[in-house]
C-alpha cells in the first residue's frame, strides 16, 4: 500500500543525498522514479537536486501555484513510475500537502517528501507543519551540533556571521548563511540563554 513519507531534518542533514540515493534504488531495480524540486531554490541550478558530496540529478520544478495531484498524474500518464521524491518540501503550500496524500490515497503512488522542520526562528515551516500532520511515516534526519548533541535547529547568520532574530521565513542560502545547532546552543546564539561559563 502506498504512503506519504515525510523525512525532515535541520540543514546538512544529508535529505538529499539520502534521496538521490533511494530513487537509485528503485532505477537499479529496473523502477521509474519522478524527481520533483523547489523552483525558487537554485543554488545547484534550476531543476537540480544535488548533494553537498557531489551528487545531483535533474527534476522537475514546483512553485507555490503547481497543482501536484496533477502533475504527478499527467507524468504517470506518460509511463509508469514506481515513487515520487519531492526535495526542499518545506516550501510545499498546505494544499500541495493535500494533493501528495491524493496522489498516495487515490493513484496509489508513493511519495517521499524531504524538507527542512524549522526556520531559523524555531517555527515550523508551513509545509512542514503540514507533512507532520498528514504523512504516513516520519523520519527525522540527524545531524549534530558543534557539541556533539543532536542538531534540531539552525542559526541564520549575517555577513558578518552573527545570527539573525529577524527576516523572512525564506532566503536561500548554505552552509555560508545556515548553522545546525542543538537547541541549546540555538537558544543560545538567539540571546535566549546565557553563555555557558568556562571551567
Amino acid at each position: 500500500m502506498a504512503k506519504l513519507h515525510f523525512h525532515y531534518s535541520t540543514m546538512n542533514a544529508g535529505k538529499s543525498t539520502l534521496l538521490l540515493q533511494a530513487s537509485h534504488n528503485y532505477n537499479e531495480r529496473g523502477m521509474e522514479t519522478y524527481l520533483l524540486t523547489a523552483a525558487l531554490d537554485d543554488r545547484a541550478g534550476r531543476g537540480r537536486i544535488a548533494s553537498r558530496i557531489g551528487v545531483g540529478q535533474e527534476a522537475d520544478t514546483f512553485a507555490s501555484d503547481t497543482d501536484l495531484f496533477a502533475l504527478i498524474e499527467a507524468r504517470m500518464a506518460k509511463g509508469t513510475i514506481a515513487c515520487a521524491f519531492l526535495d526542499e518540501a518545506q516550501f510545499l503550500t498546505e494544499a500541495q500537502v493535500w494533493q501528495l496524500a491524493r496522489v498516495v490515497d487515490d493513484l496509489d503512488l508513493p511519495v517521499m517528501a524531504y524538507g527542512l522542520r524549522v526556520d531559523f526562528r524555531g517555527q515550523l515551516f508551513p509545509g512542514s507543519a503540514a507533512l507532520l500532520a498528514l504523512a504516513d511515516v516520519m523520519r527525522e534526519v540527524r545531524t549534530i551540533c558543534h557539541c556533539g548533541r543532536m542538531a534540531t535547529m539552525v542559526v541564520r547568520q549575517d555577513a558578518t556571521g552573527r545570527p539573525m532574530r529577524e527576516g523572512a521565513q525564506v532566503q536561500i542560502g548554505g552552509n555560508e548563511t545556515y548553522v545546525s545547532l542543538c537547541r541549546r546552543h540555538w537558544r543560545e546564539a538567539m540571546g535566549d540563554r546565557p553563555a555557558a561559563r568556562p571551567g
